[in-house]
């Protein structure tokens, strides 16, 4: 899953949040510089990764894409089931997406000094393309793809994904909704043993 699905599944607990939102950027035992309750948002954020990639739903979008995207198709789909989370936010959330997406900023804001340098620069960048709230549109995933692929050097050719969004739509919404209900359910419970 992609950025604006792992903060959800935070559920607004503050540290958890912060370190589910940190996770990929935390190498080895590094993690052991931060709280209890960060430490819980990495191992969660972990769990949530590897739920997803054994999930037979998300292994079938990926299997949609794969032949033009190989091994790059697992990114995309990450991006684009934060699209459909987006797109659909009222389905999960009684907070406006454009709420949540400020309050999350406004935390990475006052919070940015005490995490990793590449989240620091990651969050600018979130920041400056609001890039949370405009997942919800085409436009938004297609900037996103773009850098992407920009940072592959044009070897992923993630910027063509745009196209598959377009075709592929319907069937990947499906899969979206079908696995974000497993996956809800499944960090419950996770968060349940965490936080016990």
């Amino acid at each position: 899953m992609n950025f604006l699905a792992h903060l959800y599944l935070s559920q607004n607990n503050t540290n958890i949040l912060i370190g589910n939102f940190i996770a990929d950027h935390i190498r080895g035992n590094n993690f052991l510089m931060f709280s209890k309750e960060i430490q819980q948002g990495i191992f969660l954020h972990r769990e949530i990764d590897t739920f997803t990639d054994a999930h037979e739903i998300v292994r079938k979008s990926k299997r949609r894409l794969h032949k033009r995207y190989r091994h790059y198709n697992g990114v995309i789909i990450d991006i684009l089931y934060d699209h459909f989370l987006a797109k659909n936010w009222t389905n999960y959330s009684v907070i406006p997406l454009d709420i949540y997406t400020q309050g999350i900023y406004n935390l990475f804001t006052k919070k940015a000094t005490e995490l990793p340098v590449k989240s620091q620069q990651f969050i600018t960048y979130m920041i400056e393309y609001d890039i949370l709230y405009n997942y919800q549109f085409e436009d938004g995933i297609e900037r996103v793809l773009k850098g992407m692929n920009n940072r592959t050097k044009g070897k992923s050719q993630m910027d063509l994904a745009i196209e598959d969004l377009k075709k592929l739509s319907p069937e990947l919404e499906n899969d979206f909704t079908l696995f974000f209900e497993d996956l809800q359910e499944f960090t419950n419970q996770k968060l349940k043993k965490l936080i016990i």
